[in-house]
């Protein structure tokens, strides 16, 4: 099934049908302000499952996306240093790598203590993580093959519609992976380089 939501005013209806099939233990492909992506609920043991067969060798590439830093704060250990350039930052095309806190499920971590953690500069995540009441556990969509593939949300309904609950079309996707921030050390570094700059 394909959903279209508009970003600028997401419907509380539709957005209620992809919390319902994430907490219905479902995968949804969603926009989010860089590349389309794969998500399921944080407290899905199965849909996180499933997640990892659909990402086949990226699992570890897994992180949550939040709907705003205290969010974050719960599952992730977030000292002043950290929190302010979270809020310099975010929201935005950044990914931070944090050390887990206790709160974040084993499942979600598989034996490494640090998660990735994103607050999309899109109402669309947002909003359904603020009305799903957790995180996704998400993925960045990823092809060999045609650019499309990543960008379309028609051409991404015919290649993982069968396999998903449901895609969300958000609007054409960029193909501008997110910048990766490590937050772990004293000194913050990048460890990739994409759509944001860090402030």
């Amino acid at each position: 099934m394909m959903l279209r939501i508009y970003p600028q005013n997401p419907s509380e209806r539709e957005i209620r049908r992809v919390v319902d099939a994430l907490e219905r233990d479902g995968v949804v492909v969603y926009p989010t302000d860089s590349v389309y992506a794969l998500g399921c609920s944080l407290r899905s043991a199965r849909g996180l499952e499933r997640l990892r067969q659909l990402c086949g060798k990226q699992t570890g590439e897994l992180s949550i996306v939040c709907d705003g830093i205290s969010r974050a704060a719960e599952y992730c250990r977030v000292d002043n240093a950290t929190f302010r350039t979270l809020k310099r930052n975010l929201p935005g095309a950044i990914t931070f790598v944090l050390d887990a806190s206790s709160r974040m499920p084993d499942k979600a971590l598989q034996r490494r203590k640090t998660i990735g953690i994103r607050v999309p500069d899109n109402a669309i995540a947002r909003t359904i993580v603020e009305r799903l009441g957790c995180p996704l556990v998400t993925a960045s969509l990823r092809s060999d093959d045609e650019t499309e593939y990543l960008t379309d949300p028609e051409l991404i309904h015919e290649r993982y519609g069968r396999d998903v609950a449901l895609v969300v079309d958000g609007g054409p996707g960029s193909l501008v992976p997110t910048t990766v921030v490590d937050l772990t050390q004293e000194e913050p570094e990048i460890v990739r380089r994409g759509a944001a700059e860090l402030k």
